[in-house]
């Protein structure tokens, strides 16, 4: 099964759920690629439009590459007001696009699906020199509390092979992929790191975790069974859980 797919299955959920990113962010990537209205910026793998809007409103000519059928015609939509946005339906690793033409190519908890090999040598053919790469990822972390332990022991008692495993989140995993940008071409490479914390009540979260391609890709009366353990879990434990974000953002340039 390609999990890939499983984001196209529930669109409006996906938007409604799915976290945005700071917009601490946002400034960083956009000051170090001084993008404006006269420049281009490609996104790949748009999903919904989580990290878009922010670029579009600069005036940049961005033009977005999404897997998902129905998650492309939704960005369509989305942002049809916008005459500076367009969106391709297509995996990225088969996209043709013009080479030396984007100012920034950006990319949303989104990189890791595309084999290195091809994900950053095509970045850096479709980059003009001197053009900007920004890869950022959202990693939600473990509480370690009473409700993170209860919660574990239904994620443990129903693992698959398509369970995702939790891990803390560390900085020697930021640096193996700055160095790895850097073997691929790149220059001025940095990483940088946010915070921020979200709150769901258990029909919240249950709706999130449907966003999420390990629970989506398991058997229906499996999922069911999960998420009323989870619901009580967490009803048990006051009702409520926040869930703590660190997003890590790579920047680099092309020669």
């Amino acid at each position: 099964m390609d999990l890939r797919f499983t984001f196209n299955e529930d669109v409006l959920n996906y938007d409604r759920m799915r976290p945005t990113y700071v917009k601490e962010l946002y400034e960083d990537i956009i000051q170090f690629s001084n993008l404006d209205s006269k420049k281009n910026a490609l996104e790949i793998g748009i999903g919904t439009g989580q990290a878009t809007l922010p670029f579009l409103s600069t005036g940049c000519k961005l033009t977005a590459v999404e897997l998902g059928e129905d998650m492309a015609e939704f960005t369509k939509e989305k942002f049809a007001k916008f005459h500076n946005f367009d969106v391709i339906h297509s995996d990225f690793e088969n996209v043709n696009l013009k080479n030396d033409n984007y100012d920034l190519i950006y990319s949303a908890t989104a990189f890791h699906w595309i084999p290195q090999e091809v994900g950053y040598s095509k970045v850096l053919n479709f980059l003009k020199s001197g053009g900007v790469m920004a890869l950022f990822w959202n990693h939600p972390s473990r509480t370690e509390n009473e409700l993170d332990f209860a919660m574990q022991e239904v994620y443990n008692k129903y693992r698959s092979i398509y369970n995702s495993t939790v891990h803390k989140f560390s900085e020697e995993k930021c640096l193996e992929i700055a160095e790895t940008i850097r073997k691929y071409g790149f220059v001025d490479v940095e990483y940088k790191l946010y915070h921020q914390t979200r709150f769901f009540d258990a029909p919240q979260y249950m709706s999130l975790l449907n966003t999420y391609s390990d629970h989506r890709a398991r058997q229906e009366e499996t999922r069911i069974l999960i998420e009323s353990e989870l619901s009580n879990a967490i009803n048990n434990f006051g009702g409520k859980i926040d869930i703590k974000d660190t997003i890590d953002l790579y920047l680099a340039r092309k020669p």
